[in-house]
This record gives C-alpha cells, structure tokens and sequence, in this order.
C-alpha cells in the first residue's frame, strides 16, 4: 500500500474517534457546570482546556485569557465550532473528510459518503447553529454511523488495519484525557458523569453489580479488558492491528518501535498496584498521552514515508 494512502486511513481513524470523545467530554464537562453550582467554572475550563492540549498562547488567539475568568462558552468556541481552532470538532471533522479524500480510490462508496455528509454542515454554517447539549448527540451519532459504516462495509485488509490502529490509539490517548479531567475536578459523584459520557455506565454497573465508587469507575475506564473504551481494551486493540500489519507468527517479541512502547504502557497499567496508579492520576494520564504521541511517530517513520506526525499536547506538556 502506498505510505500516503495508509497515513490518510491512520488519520481518518483517529480524526473521527478524536471528533466522538471530544464530544463526550465537553458534554459531561458542560453538564456538570450546568448542574452543579459549588464547581468552579474558571478553574474547570482551566483544566479541561490544558488536558486537551490548548495551551494559554493558543487560547489567548481565541480571545481566552488564562489567567483571567474563563468561560465554558469560550471553550466551546475553542473545542467545538471553530474550524480555526485545531482541537475543534469542527476542524477535526474537516481533516478527516481530506483525509478520506487522499485515500478515495481505497475507502468504500458508503464510507466516503457518510464521511463527506458529516462534513458538510460546517461549511455550510448549519454546524454553528447546533447548540449543546444537541450538538454533542450529533457529533456522537455521526461518528457511530462513519465508523458502523466502516465496520460494515470494508475488508480486513490492510486499509482496515489502518483504520482500526488509528482509532484504537486515539481511543486510549481520549479516554486517559476524559479519566485526567474527571480527577482534577476531585468529586466522586463526577465519576459517574464521566461513565455516562464514555458509554460505559451501564457497563460498569454490570461489573460491578450496582456498587458505584470513585475507585471503581477509574479502575473500569483504565483496565477493563472487555469495555472497547477502556484504556487497556483499546492499547491491545492497537497492538494486534500492528500484529496484522507486520505480524510473523514465528517470531517472538515486539518487532517494531511503536509496538514496544504500547505494550510496555499497556503491562505497565495492568501489572501495577490500584493504589500507586489512582495516587497521581493526572500525571499518569499525562505519561500515557506522551507514549501514544511516540507511538504515533513511531508508526509515522515506519509506515508513511518519515511524515511528521501529527500530535496532542496533554497536561503539563
């Protein structure tokens, strides 16, 4: 496969995952302002920003002063409309509908064209008049359909593989980010927002038979080996696609860079206390936010011709 088709079906993966949990965290971050009146705005919006990579000279040219107030309507302006913003739903969604032009010859007829469609209300304006919390439905059910529709319609092949490895480490690098902001607001009964807003609630009650607690919610989102949005779920995910892409039955070990630091990440988050992990878990979301970002480097210098890769910036980088 040409190195330009496969990045364009690496970065359709991720763009899209990155659009839907986008979405999920705004909305629990602006369900809880709205419902909570002892949250701090300020400091919430803060937090949320930095977790997902806005830094404050990046902010101030949306007119966002960090050290002053902070508003949430001004971070959705920064993280959902505005297509000049390039951690807005509305950017992301444009890249992905480029991306899926620069592998059109590989993607199916239904793919390309429920891709495109989410796309066009942007241009159109159409995008700027959905207000929260119906905007974040949206951006969700259109992701569901793109990647239902890739699910449906697509071979196993490797554009698949692609496709999939692209997902699955956004998928890990966004739930660490929704598992970072949970922490820093430090309510418990936030927990249960941020279950709601990743799909898993019902999940977790099942595991854990209607038991609700912080520790357990943070437990489930890290290491749940049966949720597909749990961290350690999507990290094994990510390594099999690599495993399908280069894979030899006959050798042992990891055979690439990108493959060696997630499975390290991923024996690292499973083989380590409860506790030592749940002591700092900002920090440690941070880390695994860095791996994902080297894992993708390292994929970008394998697969796609040196591309420089394309990258978050997550609390404290």
């Amino acid at each position: 496969m040409l190195s330009r088709i496969a990045e364009s079906l690496f970065w359709i993966g991720r763009y899209i995952e990155r659009a839907d949990d986008t979405a999920r965290i705004l909305d629990v971050q602006t369900q809880l302002l709205l419902e909570d009146g002892s949250v701090d705005e300020t400091q919430t919006c803060r937090d949320l920003l930095s977790s997902m990579g806005v830094e404050p000279g990046e902010a101030a040219g949306f007119g966002i002063d960090m050290s002053g107030p902070v508003t949430i309507e001004q971070v959705h302006r920064v993280l959902l409309y505005d297509p000049a913003s390039p951690s807005s739903i509305a950017a992301v969604l444009g890249s992905a509908r480029e991306a899926a032009r620069g592998a059109r010859e590989t993607l199916t007829v239904p793919l390309w064209e429920v891709i495109n469609t989410s796309w066009r209300p942007i241009p159109s304006g159409h995008f700027l008049t959905l207000r929260p919390p119906y905007v974040f439905q949206w951006v969700r059910e259109r992701a569901a359909l793109i990647t239902g529709t890739a699910d449906a319609t697509m071979t196993r092949d490797e554009s698949w593989q692609f496709i999939m490895l692209g997902r699955t480490i956004e998928r890990a690098d966004m739930t660490s980010r929704l598992v970072a902001t949970t922490a820093l607001s430090g309510a418990a009964d936030h927990w249960t927002s941020a279950l709601r807003a990743s799909g898993s609630y019902d999940a977790f009650l099942r595991t854990y038979r209607g038991v609700e607690t912080d520790r357990a919610a943070a437990e489930f989102l890290l290491l749940d080996r049966l949720f597909p949005r749990s961290v350690v779920f999507s990290l094994d995910r990510a390594e099999q696609a690599l495993d399908n892409l280069n894979g030899d039955p006959r050798r042992a070990g990891f055979q690439d860079e990108a493959h060696r630091l997630l499975g390290r990440v991923r024996a690292e988050l499973e083989y380590r206390a409860l506790p030592d992990l749940l002591d700092d878990l900002p920090a440690e979301m941070e880390r695994l936010q860095r791996t994902c970002a080297a894992a993708t480097d390292a994929i970008s210098r394998r697969y796609f011709a040196g591309a420089e890769a394309l990258a978050w910036k997550g609390v404290g980088a």
